[in-house]
């Protein structure tokens, strides 16, 4: 190899996060425009790039240098800086297994939270094998001594060095134009000299081109936390610390040409051999007597016995299809072997096993692992492979060599329990979780860099929504697809500031995270393979290699993945069995469901499938109404068809055409079509659709090998154009072999190529397509166990808790409000089937109080009074914002009082619940003598009257607040037959449903989310919602032709409304145009003229209470109010009414707060209210 006379040694990509640029295949291409030879990376405190630098620089003939930077623990503290900076290179394996150490211990034990992670003089010591360190320059400790002339500390370092690196270790010298480098570069030159250590440059590398400065000072400040300017100065950094040339470090050290040389020697020093594409694999823990690839066999046979005594009880099926079941078997457990891969799927049956020993809910299958029949029998799927022409080839294939990778999902709450048995049999130090990397996307960046820059929010907010929600979009696309963007940029100088910089920015590291299931488990210590990142606490350990690396360097991932549907699944059946075990009935047992239940199907095909798995979405529902699903493969092929390739090619129509009658099915075209693939694309109508059936079909007709088809499905989907030329010819030959037309041959293969590419894997669908299946049965035929569970899982979600309850309301299911009595934490269904709200799902309570008040009522039974529930839990714990809440949420409506009165009472209920408590507790209860005692006991101590008592309107008001929707009834409950009176008995449900054109109407309703806008002729408009309990409608008022109205939009009033209804085809929506408005006082002012109150029982006429409050309303002649509205009263009994006389005639007035207490006391089950 042909060395210049430089190569650079300090060099930070973005993997360094907090200062790098640069990604890693840019800096490998630069150097290799540059003509070097060998480059360093040398990243903060990590390798997380080294795989992949490793591999690109080997692929262009580059050396690939490794190393870190480092903070070290300074020897003697300066300017309360407590440490320096070293670099770190790697010479050979022993300094690569010592660096990886070094990172390690900086993690785990040298954490520092103000510092970050660090290491010390000792570890380096301890260490030092095989490493070249770098002194760091002036942010190294021997610069900043040399600076401040501290001869003693200078002297003690480098005997440190001498001792234990000699000839590895380097003074570093930079030239970037940075603050007391050159005095520096003076003083060490003379040190160098006094003790022969010799010198070497470096560039301190942070970004590839000179322009990239001022983007990596906004990479700073991004992840620092602050604005910058175009006038901003950071004395960290300089424009000087790009990638520079060898020429332009060549001019940059003339006078020091040694520095450069050495630069040279130390990249020829260094020869870092990284094992590639060799496995190694963790060992399955077992008796010594036998080995894996026998122990597997052994196990698979009994599992297969198990398996199909199951299925085929009669002993003549079982025969039959032993000979068909063991075939099979014999030839994926002779794969498996030799392919070296029986501990794996050992250890994968282990964890799997053990979970559901444990309670622990484990998916059906996923993935392409669910093709194996080795998996299935031993327990590892749950669903059989041959009944659904699932293909093992998929999964694992002899001709091309890969590793497996079982993906298994298991229950949200309890996958960490598995992560953890799997750490504690295989050793801490060998298991670990998969590190992720998140990078700046297209939005991101833009407002990540707006923000930086100061631009203001509604700025960043405009520009960052032009950018579409497409998959996988970058800026440059996002400019080809939105042509405003394109117009904005290029007549916008601060757009164009703005994206310029994001284009800098995109795609770099932005942070580091967890893989959501990956797990590696190491035959070894991890740290014989990579090292570890972790928290300041030393927890969230994570693997510094991707998944991706993980793989290179010849470690097994295994994914353990969290699905929040078996969590549901789970808790709905423990409901049900609960409830049958009750009734000594047959417990449920959801894996063994039949899957050709008609019952199932028909409630498919409604659509209603909101809370199932995989089939909430609109489009999909949009899907299921064209398809009607009435069968399992059906079920399968949905979950295929509901993606962007099919629903975008065409292919979705034809299937569905095919289905249903509409277009003849054909195998796969009326023109080009053969009998042998008849029974590979029946269950699809003709349609290509699986990934399978690519191979299947590659099988039969052109004498493919399941594994050489799995190679061609590969070549097809990943659109390998070199390599699909040479399939297609071995297509046409293997077709010849079996007399197969040539032309037939061919046109097959053009629909192969053309269908494939959308095709999916069946494996994957099928067993997601089982989930889907267990949901759908769950719901229909246990539906409030099945919403209780599916609202528990989504307790932290309000959203989609109102959705959930509204799709409660269209299932007729009741559910009750929370009950400090009854509720549980979670949602749960009592004896009549009613869902009781969780506990957990009010805002504001939090788990450990929830826990508390169900702990007590383990103790106690229930809660007698108000008083009984403070003074039997924590209330210390309690404030009063968590009180009122309680109160608000209706958790405490048991003790029958009114929500006002409680909270008009709540500063006397904790004053006397602390002076209970409190003499209680030093045992001097004589301020509570037995009878004050028994008073506060039965709650007697709370004013209760009407005036402090609020309306059902404010009390659901409130609740709304709390919860987020109304759950005990709505705003309008007792209003409704007064506005239907004003409306002419017309809500906005009947307009929406008998909606033909626009239209006028009167509507009268409750005002919610209120907002402006300006249409384009610059009016401007007052948007909100109008609620009359059946319906929610969008209402436009425009405040130039109404703006004497404008007081009368306000939260929660309620209105009658005169205007048009319409529907506009923009925006998806029906709306209404104002053209009349009126709050519903007025509206009794100028309409109501006389109240018939009828009572359909006697006993509200004995009711005392009843009668004493009503009277506190009425008043007996007309007084001086707008308008007084006489009262009739009726009892009516089996359509016969009678008319009550009194001595005296009764009034109303129609002022709001008497109004509204008027319709709050009578809004009863045996009373009825008319209006004339």
């Amino acid at each position: 190899m042909n060395y210049p006379k430089f190569v650079h040694l300090h060099v930070h990509s973005d993997y360094s996060i907090r200062d790098g640029l640069a990604k890693i295949e840019q800096i490998i291409n630069k150097a290799k425009i540059f003509n070097m030879p060998a480059i360093a990376v040398t990243d903060f405190n990590n390798i997380f790039g080294l795989v992949k630098f490793y591999k690109k620089s080997h692929n262009l003939g580059l050396k690939a240098i490794t190393g870190a930077d480092f903070k070290i623990k300074n020897l003697n503290t300066y300017n309360n800086c407590k440490y320096s900076k070293i670099t770190i290179l790697v010479i050979n394996n022993t300094g690569y297994q010592n660096l990886k150490l070094l990172i390690f211990n900086s993690y785990q034990n040298g954490y520092d939270n103000n510092l970050g992670p660090i290491i010390t003089y000792n570890l380096l010591a301890k260490y030092n094998k095989g490493l070249i360190v770098l002194s760091g320059g002036i942010k190294g400790e021997i610069g900043k001594n040399l600076l401040q002339k501290n001869n003693f500390s200078i002297k003690n370092l480098i005997f440190f060095y001498k001792k234990y690196f000699n000839n590895r270790f380097y003074f570093e010298i930079i030239r970037t134009n940075r603050m007391y480098e050159e005095d520096y570069i003076n003083l060490i030159i003379d040190l160098s000299s006094y003790f022969a250590i010799p010198l070497v440059a470096t560039n301190d590398v942070r970004f590839l081109n000179k322009e990239d400065y001022y983007a990596h000072e906004i990479r700073i400040a991004i992840n620092k936390g602050f604005t910058i300017n175009k006038n901003h100065k950071n004395s960290h950094y300089s424009k000087e610390q790009f990638l520079k040339s060898t020429e332009e470090m060549c001019i940059l050290f003339k006078d020091i040409p040694e520095a450069l040389f050495n630069s040279v020697e130390i990249a020829k020093r260094c020869n870092l051999f990284l094992s590639l594409g060799k496995y190694f694999l963790p060992k399955f823990i077992i008796n010594k007597n036998i080995t894996p690839e026998n122990y597997i066999i052994k196990k698979a046979y009994i599992g297969l016995k198990n398996k199909l005594n199951i299925l085929y009880s009669n002993v003549n099926d079982f025969k039959k299809k032993y000979i068909k079941y063991q075939k099979r078997l014999n030839q994926e457990l002779k794969v498996i072997n030799q392919m070296g891969f029986p501990s794996y799927f050992l250890i994968v049956m282990e964890f799997v096993q053990w979970a559901k020993k444990n309670n622990i809910p484990v998916g059906p299958a996923r993935g392409s692992g669910a093709g194996s029949l080795t998996a299935y029998v031993l327990n590892i799927t749950n669903l059989d492979p041959i009944k659904f022409d699932l293909i093992f080839e998929r999964f694992l294939n002899k001709e091309r060599i890969s590793l497996p990778d079982f993906d298994i999902d298991f229950c949200m709450e309890k996958r960490d329990l598995v992560i953890n048995h799997v750490k504690k049999i295989y050793g801490y130090k060998s298991v670990f979780q998969i590190i992720t990397f998140g990078t700046m996307t297209a939005k991101s960046v833009i407002r990540d860099v707006g923000r930086v820059l100061g631009y203001p929010y509604d700025f960043i907010n405009r520009i960052s929504k032009l950018i579409p929600l497409d998959i996988g979009i970058n800026l440059k696309k996002a400019f080809l697809k939105n042509k405003i963007l394109f117009n904005l940029y290029k007549s916008d100088n601060n757009i164009k500031e703005l994206v310029n910089t994001s284009l800098k920015l995109e795609g770099t590291i932005r942070n580091i995270g967890k893989h959501a299931g990956g797990v590696v488990i190491s035959p070894d210590n991890i740290i014989k393979y990579t090292t570890i990142y972790c928290d300041c606490n030393g927890n969230n350990r994570v693997t510094q290699f991707d998944k991706n690396d993980i793989e290179d360097i010849g470690l097994v991932k295994f994914d353990f993945l969290g699905l929040r549907t078996l969590t549901v699944i789970h808790y709905a059946v423990k409901m049900i069995n609960t409830k049958l075990i009750k009734n000594n009935k047959k417990l449920l047992e959801i894996n063994n469901l039949v899957l050709n239940d008609k019952n199932i199907y028909n409630f498919l095909q409604t659509a209603q499938t909101t809370g199932i798995f995989q089939l909430e979405s609109k489009g999909i529902k949009e899907l299921i109404i064209q398809l009607k699903p009435d069968n399992f493969e059906d079920l399968i092929a949905l979950l295929a068809l509901y993606r962007p390739g099919p629903l975008q090619s065409g292919m979705v129509e034809n299937f569905i055409n095919r289905k249903h009658g509409r277009e003849i099915i054909s195998y796969p075209d009326k023109n080009w079509q053969h009998e042998k693939l008849k029974p590979i694309l029946k269950s699809t109508y003709g349609i290509i659709l699986y990934q399978e059936q690519v191979m299947k079909i590659a099988q039969v007709l052109a004498n493919y090998s399941l594994g050489e088809a799995d190679i061609l499905r590969r070549v097809i989907s990943k659109k390998q154009h070199k390599e699909m030329s040479k399939q297609r010819k071995r297509f046409l030959q293997g077709s010849k072999k079996l007399n197969i037309d040539n032309t037939l041959s061919m046109k097959i293969f053009d629909y192969l190529e053309k269908f494939s590419s959308y095709g999916f894997n069946k494996s994957h669908s099928a067993g997601y397509a089982l989930i889907s299946y267990q949901t759908l049965w769950l719901k229909v035929y246990h539906p409030s166990e099945f919403m209780a569970a599916v609202l528990t899982s989504e307790m932290d979600n309000k959203n989609k808790i109102i959705h959930l309850i509204h799709e409660c309301k269209k299932m007729k299911i009741k559910i009750l409000s929370p009950n400090i009595n009854t509720s549980l934490y979670k949602f749960h269904v009592n004896e009549n089937g009613y869902i009781i709200y969780g506990l957990g799902a009010i805002k504001g309570i939090g788990q450990q109080l929830a826990f508390n008040i169900l702990d007590a009522r383990k103790k106690i039974g229930y809660f007698k009074s108000i008083f009984h529930f403070f003074t039997k839990i924590n209330f210390s714990k309690l404030n009063k914002k968590i009180i009122e809440t309680l109160i608000l949420s209706g958790s405490l409506d048991s003790f029958k009082f009114n929500r006002g009165v409680l909270i008009n009472n709540l500063e006397k209920i904790i004053k006397l619940t602390n002076k209970y408590l409190e003499e209680k507790q030093t045992k001097q209860i004589d301020f509570f003598n037995k009878k004050n005692t028994f008073l506060l006991k039965d709650d007697n101590y709370i004013y209760n009257d009407i005036n402090l008592s609020w309306i059902n309107k404010d009390i659901l008001i409130k609740e709304k607040n709390i919860l987020g929707f109304y759950l005990t009834g709505h705003p309008l409950d007792g209003f409704l037959k007064e506005i239907f009176f004003y409306t002419k008995k017309n809500n906005i449900q009947y307009f929406l449903k008998n909606y033909k054109k626009p239209i006028r109407v009167t509507i009268g309703g409750i005002i919610n989310n209120i907002r402006t806008t300006y249409n384009k002729k610059k009016q401007k408009i007052l948007l909100f919602n109008l609620d009359d309990n059946s319906a929610v409608l969008e209402i436009h008022l425009f405040l130039d032709i109404l703006s004497n109205k404008n007081d009368l939009i306000t939260l929660n009033n309620i209105v009658i409304i005169n205007g048009i209804l319409y529907f506009n085809n923009f925006l998806k929506l029906f709306i209404c145009d104002v053209n009349h408005i009126t709050d519903i006082t007025t509206a009794r002012e100028k309409y109501l003229n006389k109240i018939n109150i009828i009572f359909k029982t006697k006993k509200v006429l004995y009711n005392i209470s009843f009668l004493k409050n009503l009277k506190k309303i009425l008043f007996l002649e007309k007084k001086n109010y707008k308008k007084n509205i006489q009262i009739y009263f009726f009892y009516e009994k089996l359509n016969f009414r009678k008319k009550i006389y009194f001595n005296k005639s009764y009034f109303i007035s129609t002022e709001i707060n008497i109004f509204n207490k008027f319709i709050n006391l009578l809004n009863q089950k045996y009373i009825k209210l008319e209006f004339n």
